[in-house]
C-alpha cells in the first residue's frame, strides 16, 4: 500500500481513539504584548565537525529550495494537494523553546517562516517520530481544549475534516513527512526568564499520527503570514531575529511584539535602518516575499533584468522570498550566473573543479600563493527602497574538504531565495501591519 493512502486509512482509527471536550478560539488584544525568546541551530551542541555542519547545512538547503521552488507549479483543485503544506519538515534551521498546557511542559519546535502550522507530537501516539522530549499529554493538562467543527480557526486549514464535531487536521510535508490529529487550543509559555509569558486559546496541532523527522526538534511553529500561524494568533504582529552563524555555538535571539524593535538591543548600530516592502504572492500568501531588482558584484550593478527576481503573474512561480529555513542563497539562473561570471573576472585565483553533485560551485583555489596581494569583491543585494550591503562572511566561505573559497550562493531552476547565512548578523524585523521587511547590520553574538 503506498504510504499516502495507509495514512489516510489509519486516520480513521485515530478519530475512532479520540475522547475530547470542543473549545473555542480567544483573540487576543493588541499592542502592548511581547516576549524575548533564545533559538538554536538544529546542529547546536552535537558534536560536528565544520565540515559535516557546513555539509548537513547544504544539503538541507539544497532540498528546501526545491521544494519551495515546487509550490506554485501544483494542480489546484486536488484535495491532497490543498492539505500540503511543502515546507522540508526535517530541514529547519532553528530552533524555538516553548511551554505547552498548565502547568507548562516544555518542548523545542523548529521556526518555521515558511508555514503556519503549530504543532506537537501527542499521547496518545499512534505513529510518531524520535523527539528529544516526551509526547505531550493532553489528559495531563488543565487548559487542553480541542476545537469543533464550526470553529473559524478550524476553517483556515486548507484541508479541514470533522469528526464527531471535533475539528482535525492533516497536513503533508514536501519532504514526505506528515501530520495527523486534533487542532486543539492549549495555552502557550513563551520567552526567557524575563520576559516569560504564558498565553490561553493558541490554536495548534495535536499530533497523534506522525510521519518523518524533526531534526532535534518535538514538532513545528509556524511564522508565516496565515491565520493559523503564531505570528497572526498572538495579535501582534511584528517579530525580529538576529542570526549567528551555523558554525557558531553562541545562540541567536528572537524578539515578538512590543519587543521587536531594531533599536532593542546595547549593541551599537554599523549602519542605517534599511526598509524595503513585502510583496503578496496570491499563489503563495503565507511566505515573505519581495521585490529585488538587482545585485552589484565589486561596485558594479550586474546586467540583470530585474524580471528574472519578479513573481510570474500567470501563475506565482518565480518570485523573492526571504527564508531563515534556508541557508545558503539560491539565485534564478540567469542572476547566478551573472554573480559567478562576476566573482571569476574580479577574483585572480584558479578556480576548483567541482563534481555535478556540489551545490557550490564557484570555489577557487584557497589560500593564495605566498606574497599575493588579493582583493574580494564586495556585493550588495538591492530591493526596492533598501540596499543589504554584504560583509565578506555572509557570501564567502571556506569549504572544508576542498579548501576552496566559495561563494555561498547557488543556482535554482525557478525563483530566489534570501538565505540565512547572507542575513546573518543583522537584525531583522518583519513588520506584517506595515508590510515591512527591515534590517541592520548587529553583532549577533553580542546581543
Amino acid at each position: 500500500m503506498p504510504r499516502l493512502a495507509a495514512i489516510l486509512v489509519v486516520l480513521p482509527l485515530l478519530l475512532l481513539s479520540l475522547s475530547a471536550v470542543v473549545g473555542t478560539a480567544a483573540s487576543l488584544p493588541r499592542g502592548g504584548f511581547g516576549f524575548e525568546a533564545t533559538l538554536r541551530h538544529v546542529d547546536a551542541d552535537a558534536g560536528y565537525t565544520n565540515a559535516q555542519l557546513l555539509a548537513r547545512a547544504v544539503a538541507r538547503s539544497r532540498a528546501r529550495a526545491a521544494t519551495l521552488q515546487s509550490l506554485a507549479t501544483l494542480a489546484p483543485g486536488d484535495a491532497i494537494t490543498a492539505a500540503r503544506i511543502l515546507v522540508r519538515a526535517s530541514d529547519g534551521e532553528y530552533l524555538m523553546d516553548m511551554g505547552i498546557g498548565t502547568p507548562p511542559r516544555y518542548y523545542s519546535a523548529i521556526l518555521d517562516t515558511g508555514s503556519d502550522l503549530i504543532w506537537t507530537q501527542c499521547a496518545p501516539c499512534l505513529l510518531c517520530v524520535d523527539q528529544p522530549t516526551p509526547y505531550f499529554d493532553p489528559a495531563q493538562s488543565a487548559t487542553y481544549r480541542a476545537l469543533g467543527c464550526a470553529s473559524p480557526i478550524c476553517n483556515a486549514l486548507y484541508y479541514p475534516l470533522c469528526f464527531q464535531n471535533v475539528c482535525v487536521y492533516q497536513y503533508f510535508y514536501g519532504d514526505s513527512a506528515s501530520t495527523a490529529g486534533v487542532l486543539a487550543n492549549e495555552t502557550f509559555t513563551f520567552g526567557t526568564n524575563t520576559t516569560r509569558v504564558a498565553v490561553p486559546s493558541i490554536s495548534f496541532g495535536c499530533g497523534n499520527l506522525n510521519a518523518g523527522s524533526l531534526a532535534n526538534g518535538s514538532g513545528m511553529v509556524g511564522f508565516g503570514r496565515g491565520s493559523l500561524s503564531l505570528v497572526s494568533q498572538l495579535g501582534s504582529p511584528r517579530f525580529s531575529y538576529c542570526l549567528t552563524s551555523f558554525l557558531s555555538p553562541v545562540p541567536s535571539r528572537l524578539y515578538f511584539g512590543v519587543y521587536a524593535t531594531l533599536n532593542s538591543t546595547n549593541a551599537s548600530t554599523s549602519g542605517p535602518v534599511r526598509s524595503t516592502p513585502f510583496v503578496v504572492n496570491p499563489a503563495l500568501p503565507t511566505m515573505y516575499f519581495l521585490n529585488m531588482t538587482g545585485i552589484s558584484v565589486g561596485g558594479y550593478r550586474l546586467p540583470i533584468d530585474p524580471a528574472v527576481f519578479a513573481i510570474n503573474d500567470e501563475d506565482g512561480t518565480g518570485g523573492t522570498i526571504i527564508d531563515s529555513g534556508t541557508t545558503i542563497t539560491y539565485l534564478a539562473e540567469p542572476a547566478y550566473d551573472a554573480v559567478r561570471a562576476a566573482f571569476v573576472s574580479q577574483i585572480r585565483l584558479p578556480l576548483l573543479n567541482v563534481t555535478e553533485e556540489s551545490v557550490l560551485d564557484t570555489c577557487f583555489k584557497w589560500p593564495p600563493p605566498p606574497r599575493q596581494s588579493l582583493t574580494l569583491p564586495e556585493v550588495v543585494l538591492h530591493f526596492d527602497g533598501a540596499d543589504m550591503e554584504l560583509p565578506l562572511q555572509n557570501y564567502m566561505l571556506v569549504e572544508p574538504v576542498s579548501g576552496g573559497l566559495c561563494l555561498a550562493m547557488a543556482t535554482s531552476d525557478d525563483g530566489t531565495i534570501i538565505g540565512s547565512f547572507q542575513h546573518q548578523n543583522f537584525h531583522v524585523l518583519y513588520d506584517l501591519e506595515n508590510s515591512l521587511l527591515s534590517f541592520v547590520p548587529k553583532p549577533c553574538n553580542l546581543i
